[in-house]
């Protein structure tokens, strides 16, 4: 039913902002055409095009609502994700630790009471698996990573109490990144199952802060399902005051992405501000491997530019993620490409196609040796939002190159 409601809604705002169709679509570089079969209800709006509607004419969300109404299948499926987190949660703490421990397998046979000693060498080799991560397939590192983090906590579980709890901390890290892994392998479900372990094992080493930081990892996860309201509720669940600045800080920048998906940009900014400072008064130093992107030296300056291309302000979005991207390590790949795709796709949506071909081009380079099921998700919509300047000669050059990259991977 909204969806019949949108065009006229946007007609309406269209001209009480004295604009001209001719001058709408020259604003939004869009076709007058489309735009106009929108307008009538003979074509349907894009999440995209919904979205850079709603902040052209200050609709506040409206329009959004219009051309994806929530419908009431929504809404239980909303409850219905979030209740079954609790109920998940609750089950886990009601076991206690002790059914953790026993969980352990002995290697051999033998218990190894000499973990303490091989704990600084593990975290050293959890950096450097990470690092690793920014260079390398999901699919090649999840087999090592999977048996590391069960060898970890094989350790932890066998270990002595003076060590049992470093140990359970750092095989909780190493959980946690096994499950980033598999959401960029394309595992959603995978990704899920190690982020509720993560958060096992570190409430049984006695950090209940790190199990919390599990809301916003699968906040990301609904995050890149499309599922706005949920992503808002779980980061809004990971900012009690009780937790540390930096994963309250994060939890509000994923809270502040929930919000730009659904096009509420004063929600999205206030939690834009509260992230800046949480992160800012976040005391970094300690010997615990540091939580979130290692690369990113300004995370809430390039969370807003990713928002403000979800809130239909692409231009403004490209001119931070501009900055932010220069900003990044040569040597950190995945997380160039992860931002790199989003800052072409804000140039595209501001009529830079040329430029947006250049920054994908070389991109789509170095794609191969980390590919990203999440990163996709972005590339398909680059795609779409090129297929406008279909005319655009840098346009027709790289088109065969993303069909590559988004062609299903075999073997």
């Amino acid at each position: 039913m909204g969806t019949s409601r949108f065009g006229p809604e946007l007609r309406r705002l269209r001209q009480r902002a004295g604009l001209t169709l001719t001058e709408f679509s020259v604003a939004l570089n869009y076709d007058k055409g489309h735009l106009s079969k929108v307008e009538r209800g003979e074509r349907s709006a894009s999440p995209e095009l919904a979205r850079r509607c709603d902040a052209f004419l200050g609709a506040n969300g409206d329009l959004q609502c219009l051309s994806h109404p929530e419908s009431d299948a929504d809404r239980t499926k909303t409850s219905t994700a979030l209740s079954g987190w609790l109920v998940g949660r609750r089950t886990v703490l009601a076991a206690g630790t002790g059914a953790l421990i026993d969980l352990g397998v002995k290697s051999g046979g033998q218990t190894c009471s000499a973990v303490g000693p091989l704990l600084p060498s593990l975290r050293t080799q959890f950096d450097q698996l990470r690092e690793l991560g920014q260079s390398t397939a999901p699919e090649v590192l999840l087999p090592l990573l999977e048996t590391q983090t069960r060898m970890v906590t094989e350790l932890a579980a066998d270990a002595p109490s003076a060590t049992r709890a470093s140990a359970l901390l750092l095989a909780s890290r190493f959980a946690e990144f096994t499950g980033w892994m598999a959401q960029e392998g394309g595992n959603s479900d995978a990704a899920l199952g190690w982020t509720d372990e993560a958060a096992e094992l570190a409430r049984a080493g006695g950090d209940p802060h790190l199990g919390s930081y599990a809301l916003v990892r699968r906040a990301l996860v609904t995050l890149y399902s499309g599922d706005a309201t949920v992503t808002v509720a779980l980061a809004q669940r990971a900012q009690s005051g009780e937790l540390p600045p930096r994963i309250r800080g994060l939890a509000a920048q994923r809270e502040a992405q929930g919000h730009a998906l659904a096009g509420d940009e004063r929600a999205c900014l206030h939690s834009l501000d509260k992230a800046r400072e949480l992160l800012a008064s976040d005391d970094a130093s300690g010997d615990e491997p540091v939580i979130g992107t290692t690369h990113v030296s300004d995370p809430a300056a390039m969370t807003t530019g990713w928002c403000l291309y979800d809130l239909g302000r692409p231009k403004a979005a490209a001119e931070i993620l501009d900055r932010e991207c220069h900003r990044l390590p040569p040597h950190a790949l995945r997380t160039r490409v992860r931002y790199g795709f989003r800052r072409s796709l804000a140039h595209a949506a501001s009529g830079g196609a040329e430029y947006a071909c250049t920054i994908a081009g070389g991109l789509l380079g170095v794609l191969p040796a980390v590919p990203s099921a999440t990163v996709n998700s972005d590339i398909r919509r680059l795609a779409q939002e090129l297929s406008r300047f279909r005319s655009n000669q840098a346009v027709r050059d790289l088109q065969p190159a993303l069909a590559r990259a988004l062609a299903p991977r075999h073997g």
